[in-house]
């Protein structure tokens, strides 16, 4: 009876200690504190922060913010943390521990990360938006539109862009824009 207890236990100690499944960031949600390290990200790209913190021993969590309309700064920002805070929803933010990768949220109608660069015939700057969800309105009551482009502030221009598309084109991948396909 004691032996078949062991074997369950080691079985279970196991499958914690070596879970295939991978730990990922979380998009829109901060982890506040326990702050060392604030560094500018110029490429706006949270997976950069992601690898500063990997290089970095005394890392355990981090943060990343979009570059925010009239804060004055030019760039995007990465907080190396030297403990794991608990997750906060925050919108415009990316978070997570060490040796997690940056997955980003995909649907049918949202492309995170993705441009889709060309067909343009129209653009216009807006609210910041961090969905995406005013610029995807704005393709779908336009007869012309097929596909649509949202760029967050900083990454076409100081303020948020819309690009609305007359032809779907490839998708690139491209942080800070949010891109979809209407028709």
């Amino acid at each position: 009876m004691a032996r078949g207890f062991v074997v369950i236990l080691l079985a279970l100690l196991a499958v914690v200690v070596f879970d295939p499944t991978p730990a990922h960031a979380q998009t829109n949600f901060d982890r506040p504190g326990g702050d060392y390290q604030q560094l500018a990200v110029p490429s706006g790209d949270p997976a950069a922060c992601a690898l500063l913190c990997e290089r970095d021993r005394r890392c355990r969590a981090w943060s990343f913010s979009y570059p925010k309309e009239g804060d004055g700064a030019d760039n995007a920002s990465c907080w190396l943390k030297n403990t794991v805070p608990p997750r906060v929803e925050a919108v415009n933010s990316v978070s997570g521990v060490r040796g997690a990768g940056v997955i980003e949220r995909r649907n049918s109608a949202m492309e995170t990360s993705i441009d889709r660069f060309g067909g343009d015939y129209r653009s216009f700057a807006m609210a910041t938006d961090a969905s995406g969800e005013a610029c995807r309105a704005a393709c779908e009551s336009d007869p012309k539109c097929r596909a649509w482009t949202y760029a967050r502030p900083g990454y076409a221009s100081r303020s948020a862009r819309c690009f609305l598309k007359s032809s779907i084109t490839p998708p690139r991948r491209r942080p800070g824009l949010i891109s979809g396909v209407i028709r």
